[in-house]
């Protein structure tokens, strides 16, 4: 219990980068809303109230989404564990590299379940972890990567959002136009653009790195030693195929979730325990029993 609690105190500390995102998610929706819809629409004219609205629900769920990943336990392997290997039911075991034995974490003094890494700046091992994010002062793992993607594909949406906004009352209101525009606005105008370019092509470029993993069940750990994995294979003449990779749309399912009304919505009540993964094998296993 002093050890979870101490993991809590350190993910409520103060973070400068979480800092720096919510003040930018602060920027970038007054200078949408109070900026860019109220001199090209007009805030209180029916295009203006529906454009306000609409992004302001977009900004809500970057917000909320964006809270639940910095807040949320990515998921802890329990103190209890231990791999049966005699269990039928579980046709994988991970083992390390070198040697051959089960994975065991000489940090934690604990055996490691499938997808599970110690985390060095967190200082545990994380369930299925992805990597450690500095931007949101958390690791990215079993229990808060859905949401860690959900945030990133609000942001997304928001950032183009904010820049067509931008572009249309730049074409509309006339950015040099000393008549109508004092030296405030051009600074509004200027440092959104700086801001929302960069940012909305690092997070769509973030965003397809993720749609790529989900699409192959991958993790960004898992794809980086996949790589070798698949290296060593070739090398010694045989296959390499990533174990949990179940097909595109049973991919997307185990992480989303198995409604797809609820793909979009910050929650993740279908993963399981976060200590078993469905593999191919199971799918094999499945197939020949059927027969």
């Amino acid at each position: 219990m002093a050890e979870k609690a101490k993991q809590q105190q350190q993910r409520f500390a103060f973070s400068f980068p979480v800092t720096v995102v919510v003040s930018a998610i602060a920027y970038i929706y007054i200078s949408t809303v109070f900026v860019f819809i109220d001199r090209w629409l007009g805030l209180f004219s029916s295009p203006g109230i529906a454009n306000a609205v609409v992004f302001t629900f977009i900004a809500f769920m970057s917000v909320f989404s964006y809270r639940s990943a910095v807040f949320m336990d990515p998921g802890q392997v329990p103190s209890t564990y231990s791999p049966d290997v005699e269990d039928t039911q579980t046709p994988i075991h991970e083992i390390k590299r070198k040697g051959g034995d089960l994975r065991y974490c000489q940090k934690c003094s604990h055996y490691k379940p499938p997808r599970a890494h110690h985390c060095r700046v967190c200082k545990r091992c994380v369930l299925r972890m992805d990597h450690h994010c500095i931007w949101i002062n958390n690791c990215v793992g079993h229990a808060n990567y859905k949401i860690f993607f959900i945030f990133v594909t609000y942001a997304v949406i928001a950032c183009i959002y904010s820049l067509v906004l931008l572009v249309g009352s730049l074409a509309y209101d006339g950015l040099w136009d000393e008549e109508k525009n004092d030296g405030s606005f051009r600074t509004v105008y200027v440092i959104s653009g700086l801001l929302l370019v960069p940012l909305s092509i690092a997070l769509c470029v973030l965003l397809g790195w993720h749609i790529y993993l989900i699409l192959h069940n991958n993790t960004t750990l898992e794809y980086y030693e996949g790589v070798r994995a698949l290296w060593l294979a070739e090398k010694g003449g045989s296959i390499y195929k990533h174990p949990y990779d179940l097909g595109p749309y049973e991919n997307l399912t185990s992480v989303l979730g198995p409604n797809i009304l609820s793909w979009l919505w910050p929650t993740a009540n279908h993963i399981g325990s976060g200590l078993r993964f469905r593999t191919v094998y199971d799918l094999t296993k499945g197939a020949s029993t059927s027969k």
